[in-house]
């Protein structure tokens, strides 16, 4: 049986100011993961999603390629235990 996990991504490059936030919500909520997406200071923006294994996999292969205008030069993933605490995807 998939358990519930959790992934936490951020992505560097020209990732802001190009949609990449509400490209990232769109795929997210298309496959029923709940957490956010949020502009950082540094000019990253970080990814946390919750839900099955298989999707959040999925997730992570369209967060690396990025919408189109976005240059992803970094991306790094840290797979953790489900937190629970989300009910919704949210974009900040």
């Amino acid at each position: 049986m998939d358990r519930i996990q959790r992934v936490e991504i951020i992505v560097t490059g020209f990732v802001q100011g190009v949609g990449f936030r509400y490209f990232v919500y769109r795929k997210a909520t298309e496959l029923n993961l709940i957490g956010y997406c949020k502009n950082l200071p540094s000019g990253e923006v970080l990814t946390v999603a919750e839900g099955l294994r298989h999707d959040l996999e999925e997730l992570v292969k369209y967060v690396k390629v990025g919408p189109m205008g976005a240059h992803v030069s970094r991306f790094t993933t840290e797979w953790l235990p489900a937190t629970d605490e989300f009910n919704k995807f949210d974009v900040f």
